[in-house]
């Protein structure tokens, strides 16, 4: 929300806004725009009736005194993707949804673009390195590249978030069920990537992943107008620890790795071919890219063991991510800890989605935070109700952070990579605590 204020205060608008809490970076950069409001909190008599419009966030609750004022004055109210779709009305939209891969599939596409010397609005999830900001809107870009996702809008506007962009080119990299907490069911979430498709403008593109097979078979039960493009994962090498493109007669160096980034790397080449980009300058731009802050992210190296982050939010997002680097770093082993959300990642139902998904590491870690779980009044997941759910007898489990701690700082880290995990939510783990507790003792 910070970010959309600050794009349409460099647009020309005059911005106002509320919130119960503002943390940094968001203070510091509403602070240098003069944005920053004078009190913190909910104030109805903030809302009055000159107001053109009220953007209503996902902070705000149905109940919240300040939207209940804008509803009694009969002012228009706009969710967060409502009024972006608003403001992109007359540009080409280009929109990236998926269960997975979204960040780094629009960051790849806004990284190819901008080296293009491309003019193109933006909104992403993520601070991107070559961006100063998440969001931009001007007036004369012909051009907007839109991270989309399926989530409800707003508390007044249960639509998913992407079927209010209406794409002339949209991007869809796999779907794997995910915020069970707005669909309880998979052919719930399923059903709302069907909506999107039928979204597309007509004679417009989809861009789909082949070989997800629930995808492809929601591509082809679909009779909608538009063109339709599948792609493939990418040839590719790994020579001393770097991932080469195989691209006809060249190898092109990249500074990302893993089948799920090339399988990304697959979308954002045939988007960019489709928005006039050559195949020659794609791969030209595509060498200097890197990941999307904590998508995969390169932290540190200690000798010769690396250590990496990445936000995990699926159980198809963890195998793959912990299979990349154990691919990337053959011959080293893995300690591979994720932080599960302890709200949307413990339901019974979901948690067996979970099966299997950490078999490649060597040192599978799970940590829940029981200090959180008390917050908000969810009950432990046992030990072996864990371990069945993951179907691994070697899953290290721990609800205490100190008792994490200690295991950091007991094993032996000759020969052994890191990799940080989190699912969203609490971000109970100091990464630059725990490598020190690893690798200095």
């Amino acid at each position: 929300m910070h970010n959309l204020a600050i794009a349409l205060y460099k647009k020309g608008y005059i911005v106002t806004g509320s919130d119960e809490q503002i943390y940094e970076p968001s203070r510091s950069n509403l602070e240098a725009h003069g944005l920053m409001p004078l009190a913190l909190g909910w104030d109805s008599g903030r809302v009055t009736e000159d107001l053109d419009a009220v953007i209503l966030g996902k902070q705000a609750d149905a109940d919240n005194v300040e939207l209940k004022r804008a509803q009694e004055l009969g002012l228009r109210i706009y969710s967060y993707p409502e009024f972006i779709c608003q403001q992109a009305q007359e540009k080409v939209r280009v929109v990236v949804s998926g269960s997975h891969g979204k960040t780094t599939i629009t960051s790849m596409v806004m990284h190819v673009l901008q080296q293009d010397g491309r003019d193109f609005d933006y909104l992403v999830g993520a601070k991107l390195e070559g961006f100063d900001a998440m969001v931009r809107l001007t007036k004369d870009a012909p051009l907007m590249i839109i991270e989309g996702d399926e989530y409800p809008s707003s508390a007044i506007d249960k639509q998913p978030k992407f079927l209010h962009y209406h794409p002339n080119i949209a991007v869809i990299s796999g779907v794997a069920w995910d915020h069970f907490d707005a669909y309880p069911t998979f052919d719930k979430y399923i059903a709302q990537f069907k909506h999107f498709i039928e979204s597309i403008e007509p004679k417009g593109t989809l861009v789909f992943n082949r070989e997800d097979e629930v995808l492809r078979e929601l591509v082809m039960a679909d009779h909608s107008k538009i063109n339709k493009h599948g792609y493939n994962l990418p040839a590719y090498k790994i020579n001393k620890g770097i991932t080469y493109l195989q691209a006809g007669q060249e190898d092109v160096p990249l500074q990302v790795f893993g089948k799920h980034n090339l399988s990304n790397l697959a979308a954002a080449l045939t988007v960019c071919e489709w928005l006039g980009v050559s195949r020659e300058a794609f791969y030209d731009a595509i060498r200097s890219y890197k990941n999307a802050s904590r998508r995969l992210e390169y932290v540190t190296r200690h000798g010769d063991s690396v250590v990496y982050q990445d936000f995990v939010h699926t159980p198809a997002k963890l195998r793959a991510s912990i299979h990349a680097v154990k691919e990337q770093f053959a011959d080293k082993e893995l300690v591979a800890l994720i932080e599960l959300h302890v709200q949307h990642s413990l339901n019974p139902e979901y948690l067996n989605e979970y099966r299997d998904s950490m078999e490649e590491a060597d040192y599978p870690v799970v940590f829940i935070d029981g200090k959180s779980l008390k917050q908000v009044n969810t009950p432990m997941i046992g030990r072996d109700a864990l371990l069945a759910a993951f179907n691994s007898d070697k899953l290290l489990y721990f609800t205490d952070l100190s008792e994490l701690e200690k295991f950091f700082e007991n094993i032996d880290p000759t020969g052994k990579n890191l990799l940080f995990m989190n699912s969203g939510g609490h971000d109970s783990i100091n990464v630059s605590k725990f490598i020190d507790k690893f690798f200095w003792r």
